[in-house]
C-alpha cells in the first residue's frame, strides 16, 4: 500500500496515566531548565526525576509520524533533547508493501533502521512504555527505567479490533493474513499467493469505519491481479466490501476493466459485501446472503488507535484521539500530543504523508511552546499513491488548512468533478512520482534510504 502509516509500538494494557497533566513550558521555565546541570536521561528509580540540562521531548512510537517529529525537532532546535521510544530497531513501511506481496519488491527494500535518527542526534530507546506520571513528567519503561520529559508525543499507530468478524482473531491470521502491518504478515500473504493453484479465488475483505490508507485494499487488488495475470491467469479476485464506495472508484474500476478485464469483482455492502463470519480451517467467508469458498483470504480487520492511546486516556468514546488542530495536543490529556493514524485530523486521511505533515506541525508547535513563542499557523500537504501495475499508479494529492479550529480541505465541498478515466501516460508519471516520493519520505522521516526498487524482479 502506498500511503499507510503505522507505529511498531506494541501495546501493554498495564499502562497507566497518573496525576494531573503538566503545564505548557513558558520562557521562564525554559531558562530555568537550560540552567540546570545535566544528570542523564535514563534513571533506574521509577520516581526519581533527574535534573534537566535543557528541555526534553519524548516521543512514543517510531513509525512515520513519530520518527518525522523527532527528526524535525532536531532540525528546528538543537537545544531540545529528543528521545524516541520504540521496541524495534528496524521498521518496515506499509507504503510499497503491496509490491512485496505481488513479487515486485523485496521486504528488505522497505525496511529501515534507526541509525539515521541516531546520527541526527535523536536518542533512540528500544523499549516499551508501561506508564506515564504527568506530575513528575516521567515515562516508565518496561525494562524498569524512567525518562523525564517536558513535552510528550504519542504516535501509536493502530490496533486491530479482533472478533468484530466472527471467527477472525489473531490465531486466524496464520491462515487468513491481514498484512495491514508490514512485516511477517506481508511475507505470509505473498507466500500463500505463490502457492495458490491456478484457478483459485483470492478474497479481500475491507472493513467499514476509519482505517489506515483507505485506497490500500484496492491497490492491493490491482497488484495481486497483475501477479495473477502473469502467473495464474485462470484465477480471479473478489473484493468483499463493508462500504458502498471507495476512493477514486471510477479511476480504479476503469483501470481494472482495461488491465485486468474480468479478474476483479467488487461487491458492495448493499450487495452483501460485508464479511460477517469466517472459517479459517475450511477457507470459507460468510456474508449476509452468501458463502464464499476461496483459495486465499486477506481479511483486513476494523481498526482503532494503538493500545497505549486507550490505556492513557487519549481516545474518546468513539475510539479515536481528539486533538487541538494547531498543536496536536490532546483535548483529553493536556501536555500530551497525538499524531499520525491515531488522531482525529478531520479532513486529512490516515496515511504516511499525512502523518509526516502532522509531525512537522507538531514539532514546530512544541518548539514554539518551549521557547515561549507563538505556534505557527498550520498548512498541511499530503500525497498518496496507489500502484495499479508495476509502472502505473494513481495519485491522491491533498492540501489542508485550519478553519474554526478544524482541519479542512479548501474546495472539498464544491460539486464533484466528472468521473475520471484511466490515462496510461498520467498513470506512468504517477508511478515514477511514487518512487521518488517514497525515497524522499525515507530520507525526511528516518534519515535513511531503502534498497533498490523492484529488487525482486
Amino acid at each position: 500500500m502506498s500511503c499507510a502509516s503505522t507505529s511498531s509500538w506494541n501495546g501493554n494494557e498495564s499502562a497507566i496515566l497518573t496525576e494531573e497533566p503538566p503545564l505548557p513550558l513558558n520562557r521562564r521555565r525554559y531558562l530555568q531548565l537550560t540552567a540546570l546541570a545535566a544528570a542523564g536521561a535514563l534513571s533506574g528509580a521509577p520516581r526519581a526525576r533527574p535534573a534537566l540540562a535543557r528541555p526534553r521531548v519524548v516521543i512514543v512510537g517510531g513509525g512515520f509520524a513519530g520518527s518525522a517529529c523527532a527528526l524535525r525537532l532536531r532540525a528546528l532546535h538543537d537545544r531540545i533533547d529528543v528521545t524516541l521510544i520504540d521496541p524495534d530497531e528496524h521498521y518496515t513501511t506499509c507504503p510499497m508493501s503491496n509490491e512485496v506481496i505481488a513479487g515486485l519488491r523485496e521486504l528488505r527494500s522497505i525496511t529501515v533502521s534507526r541509525q539515521g535518527l541516531r546520527r541526527a542526534g535523536v536518542t533512540v530507546v528500544p523499549d516499551r512504555v508501561i506508564g506515564i506520571e504527568t506530575r513528575q513528567r516521567q515515562v516508565r519503561l518496561g525494562a524498569g527505567a524512567t525518562l523525564s520529559f517536558d513535552r510528550l508525543v504519542v504516535a501509536p499507530g493502530i490496533r486491530f479490533l479482533w472478533d468484530r468478524i466472527e471467527g477472525y482473531d489473531e490465531a486466524a491470521t496464520h491462515s487468513m493474513p491481514h498484512a495491514w502491518k508490514a512485516g511477517e504478515q506481508t511475507v505470509l500473504l505473498a507466500r500463500q499467493l505463490r502457492r495458490m493453484d491456478d484457478g483459485g479465488v483470492v478474497a479481500i475483505s475491507v472493513p467499514s469505519g476509519l482505517l489506515r490508507c483507505p485506497p490500500g485494499p484496492y491497490e492491493r487488488a490491482s497488484l495481486i491481479a497483475h501477479y495473477l495475470r502473469e502467473h495464474k491467469p485462470r484465477s480471479k479476485i473478489i473484493i468483499l466490501d463493508a462500504n458502498n464506495a471507495f476512493p477514486k472508484q471510477a479511476l480504479f474500476t476503469d483501470a481494472w476493466s482495461r488491465l485486468y478485464r474480468g479478474m476483479i469483482d467488487w461487491i458492495a455492502l448493499t450487495e452483501g459485501g460485508a464479511v460477517l463470519r469466517v472459517d479459517p480451517a475450511r477457507m470459507r467467508l460468510y456474508t449476509a446472503n452468501a458463502e464464499h469458498r476461496v483459495a486465499l483470504a486477506n481479511i483486513i480487520p476494523p481498526q482503532a488507535p494503538g493500545e497505549i492511546a486507550r490505556a492513557l486516556g487519549l481516545a474518546a468514546a468513539h475510539g479515536w484521539c481528539p486533538i487541538e488542530a494547531a498543536t496536536f495536543e490532546s483535548t483529553l490529556q493536556p501536555g500530551i500530543h497525538v499524531i499520525g493514524d491515531a488522531c482525529i485530523a478531520d479532513a486529512m486521511p490516515k496515511s504516511a504523508s499525512a502523518a509526516y505533515s502532522q509531525a512537522r506541525q507538531c514539532a514546530a508547535a512544541i518548539a514554539a511552546m518551549l521557547a515561549g513563542g507563538d505556534v505557527p499557523q498550520p498548512v498541511f500537504e499530503s500525497v498518496c499513491y496507489s500502484l495499479l501495475a508495476p509502472e502505473l499508479a494513481i495519485a491522491f494529492p491533498g492540501h489542508f488548512t485550519l478553519a474554526d479550529g478544524r482541519i479542512v480541505a479548501p474546495g472539498a465541498t464544491a460539486a464533484p468533478a466528472a468521473p475520471l478515466a484511466f490515462e496510461p501516460e498520467v498513470a506512468a508519471q504517477a508511478s515514477r512520482d511514487a518512487e521518488q516520493w517514497y525515497q524522499s519520505m525515507l530520507k525526511q522521516t528516518f534519515a535513511a534510504c531503502s534498497g533498490a526498487p523492484n529488487s525482486a524482479g
